[in-house]
């Protein structure tokens, strides 16, 4: 599987420091490993969401096709209350 992200998450990757954007982007390619790796778990009440933990900051993400599609990237305390304004990020 392909891992894509949604270009918000992308412009934040890229403004991360060094040690974290690299720990991400590590993480970020074990999701394409068949069977993906890492904390992974569903997001209740968000049938096909899912949620990968890395370090302090999370990923939410949906499995499409053959390819899985990260739509938001944030500090833990952050993710979830952004992806909950209709989004509007």
């Amino acid at each position: 599987m392909q891992v894509l992200l949604h270009k918000i998450p992308e412009k934040y990757l890229d403004r991360l420091n060094e040690p974290d954007n690299g720990h991400i982007k590590k993480a970020l390619k074990g999701l394409e490993k068949e069977p993906p790796e890492g904390d992974i778990k569903p997001i209740v009440g968000q049938p096909g969401h899912f949620r990968l933990t890395i370090g302090s900051y999370r990923a939410l993400f949906r499995f499409e096709n053959d390819h899985i599609f990260i739509t938001h990237l944030d500090p833990r305390g952050q993710v979830y209350s952004k992806k909950n304004r209709g989004g509007k990020r």
